[in-house]
């Protein structure tokens, strides 16, 4: 564990950070490192890895404290987060203690000492489940809004097609009982009094040697292929959200069950509006006439154009409210709302006649105030006294 950086020191962040700094933390670095925006950059796609295997343990309450009290050694067993080319998934801190005392891959220490039961042992490299893999997809805010289908492509560990995942250039003619150990990938020893049982040198555990390795492979049975994926966003999605497709990590190891895959959900920002959970909001520009006279305006939506009817008098940074023009709710046949705050406008450039017009109709106001300016001024009383 002694090569991973301190999941803070990669996010950025200190130990007591807010969940919500967290996030904002996450993102920022997902979005600056993200594959798409540094093409063939390797360093980047590393980097990207490592935010998201860090924001994977520090957004998870249980993770995170196993990772404040134990540090990596939390989630070893070859794991090393859920990201991809990472991990199959965390393990109860206390298997480290397990291990050393009911016997991990070597051997515990009872085992050690007092055998492993009658026989010699038993064999212990078996079949292992493949790592998980993450996979980060920006959509737009549309598609959030009404649910998307796309196919997406990635690298994983699959099953070597030279040797078939035999690991063997002979397609497994080359694989043989290992001779050391007699097949049960443990060997004993005699220390004395003592019976230490240790993990057999010449086949690692697997109780079997290939003469003949995959070249391709290296006798592993796994290479790297790409691999392609049809994958459904329900509408009303939100950022930051997972998605899981069963089976489509990485192969495991001695013909072990596959790894999942999880898409990361990075919804984009939009230009017209704000999201927030289920509700939208943007600024619609009014003219100055229409503040004053009343009207109609049209407002966009996430479905369609929806009128608005503006009373006179209409003060700048009124809301106006669209019941069920939001976002639709996931999972449910309901939408949230869109609130449409009025900012006027103010016109810049006015012709001579215009402004005479105006000033006319300024000087016809005389004392005349808005409702909003009678407010402030009564507010105001004590500073010109």
């Amino acid at each position: 564990m002694a090569d991973k950086r301190d999941y803070y020191e990669v996010l950025g962040v200190s130990r007591d950070v807010s969940a919500e700094d967290l996030k904002k933390a996450y993102r920022k670095l997902a979005v600056k490192f993200h594959p798409d925006k540094n093409p063939d950059d390797k360093s980047a796609e590393g980097k990207f890895k490592e935010v998201g295997e860090a924001y994977d343990v520090l957004s998870d309450d249980q993770k995170r404290a196993a990772y404040d009290r134990y540090g990596h050694a939390a989630f070893s067993g070859g794991m090393g987060g859920p990201s991809a080319g990472g991990g199959g998934g965390f393990h109860d801190p206390f298997d480290i203690f397990r291990e050393v005392f009911a016997g991990g891959g070597g051997g515990g220490i009872f085992e050690q000492f007092f055998g492993g039961g009658s026989g010699g042992g038993r064999r212990r490299d078996g079949p292992q489940r493949g790592s998980d893999l993450r996979y980060g997809m920006e959509i737009s805010l549309e598609d959030a809004a009404h649910g998307v289908e796309r196919e997406i492509e990635y690298e994983r560990s699959a099953s070597c097609k030279p040797c078939s995942g035999t690991g063997s250039n002979s397609g497994g003619g080359g694989k043989k009982t290992c001779r050391t150990c007699g097949g049960v990938g443990q060997v004993i020893s005699s220390r004395g009094f003592f019976q230490i049982q240790q993990t057999c040198p010449d086949c690692s555990g697997s109780g079997e040697t290939i003469s003949d390795p995959c070249r391709t492979c290296s006798g592993t049975g796994r290479s790297k292929e790409r691999t392609k994926v049809r994958v459904k966003v329900p509408a009303g999605i939100e950022d930051g959200s997972r998605l899981r497709s069963s089976g489509n990590g990485d192969l495991g190891l001695k013909n072990g069950p596959a790894g999942d895959l999880y898409i990361v959900i990075q919804v984009k920002s939009h230009e017209i509006f704000e999201r927030e959970g289920n509700d939208l909001h943007c600024d619609m520009p009014l003219s100055f006439a229409t503040a004053a006279l009343g009207g109609e305006i049209t407002v966009p939506t996430m479905e369609a154009k929806a009128a608005v009817k503006v009373p006179a008098g209409t003060q700048n940074g009124t809301t106006f409210r669209l019941r069920g023009k939001g976002m639709k709710i996931l999972g449910e046949d309901r939408f949230g709302d869109l609130y449409v705050h009025v900012q006027i406008a103010v016109p810049t450039k006015l012709s001579a006649e215009q402004r005479e017009k105006l000033d006319e109709f300024a000087q016809s106001l005389g004392e005349q105030t808005s409702p909003m300016e009678e407010s402030f001024f009564e507010k105001a009383k004590k500073f010109f006294r």
